[in-house]
C-alpha cells in the first residue's frame, strides 16, 4: 500500500465514525424529545360523515389523549374553508388527560367535501393533519 492509499483509506473510516456519531446524535435527540414532550394521541385522524342530509346536524369530535411527559397546549386549530368550525381546548391537557377538538361542517352545502383540520400545538408533532369527509344529500322531504 503506498502513502495516499493509507491516507484515502484513513479519511474513510473518519467519514464513517462520524457518520455514525451524527446518526446516534440525532437518534438520542428525537428520544430524549419523546420523553420531555406531550404526544397527541388521536381516537381517529379521519370522521367520515358517511351520507348526511342537508341542514343535519354537522357537529363531529375528534378525540384524544395526550400520552407523552408534558402538558400540550394547543395554540390554534384552521380548517382549509369556512365551512368548517372547530372548538378546541385553551387549558393545557396534562400528560394522561383526555380532551377533545369539536368540528361543526355547515351542512347548508349539498355535495361530497373533504377538508382538513391542522391542529398547532406545544407536541412533539407540531403541526398535526385531520380530516373530514362526507357527502351532503338534500333533505327527502324537500325543505
Amino acid at each position: 500500500m503506498n502513502f495516499i492509499t493509507c491516507k484515502t483509506n484513513s479519511l474513510k473510516s473518519i467519514l464513517n465514525v462520524t457518520l455514525i456519531a451524527i446518526v446516534l446524535l440525532f437518534t438520542s435527540l428525537s428520544i430524549a424529545q419523546s420523553q420531555t414532550s406531550g404526544i397527541l394521541t388521536f381516537e381517529s385522524e379521519t370522521i367520515d360523515y358517511g351520507t348526511i342530509e342537508q341542514h343535519a346536524d354537522g357537529i363531529r369530535i375528534f378525540n384524544f389523549k395526550n400520552t407523552g411527559h408534558a402538558p400540550i397546549v394547543i395554540s390554534n386549530v384552521k380548517t382549509s374553508c369556512g365551512c368548517t368550525e372547530p372548538t378546541y381546548p385553551k387549558t393545557a391537557v396534562l400528560p394522561g388527560d383526555s380532551a377533545e377538538i369539536s368540528i361543526k361542517y355547515a351542512t347548508n352545502r349539498l355535495g361530497k367535501f373533504s377538508k382538513t383540520i391542522t391542529v398547532m400545538s406545544n407536541a412533539s408533532e407540531s403541526n398535526k393533519m385531520l380530516r373530514i369527509k362526507g357527502d351532503v344529500l338534500k333533505n327527502l322531504d324537500g325543505q
